[in-house]
């Protein structure tokens, strides 16, 4: 349905050019040991993932506007929705960003990576993108 989409691609993590191809060798974000490991390449399109050295050094800007944004939803809704004191409410945050914290950053990841790469319905019929 989002297919085509840069929501597609963020929320699947699959390739954001052709929307099909994996970007990670491991699917699951809670095996930590594995968690920065991408492919080089889209296995479809080709597509170069880490476009330059260090390139996904940005992700860390937006994990951080997300992370503020996990905190603040997690405040509000312990303190004002369930009625917790300051205390437990803050020691909520804690416990999001914690349990959170893999999500957070491979969503990351999909935003930057999706600033700088769009959808191409025909990628897959081509044989090199961002070389």
């Amino acid at each position: 349905m989002l297919k085509g989409t840069k929501l597609y691609s963020v929320f699947t993590g699959k390739c954001p050019v052709c929307h099909e191809g994996k970007m990670y060798k491991e699917p699951n974000p809670y095996k930590l040991s594995k968690i920065y490991e991408m492919h080089e390449r889209c296995s479809v399109c080709n597509t170069k993932f880490k476009i330059e050295p260090s390139f996904f050094y940005g992700a860390m800007y937006i994990s951080y506007g997300l992370g503020v944004a996990f905190a603040i939803a997690s405040f509000l809704t312990s303190y004002f929705l369930i009625g917790l004191e300051v205390v437990p409410s803050f020691i909520s945050i804690i416990v999001v960003l914690v349990l959170l914290g893999p999500i957070i950053m491979r969503l990351s990841r999909n935003i930057w990576i999706n600033l700088f790469l769009s959808y191409d319905k025909d990628a897959k019929h081509k044989t090199s993108k961002t070389d």
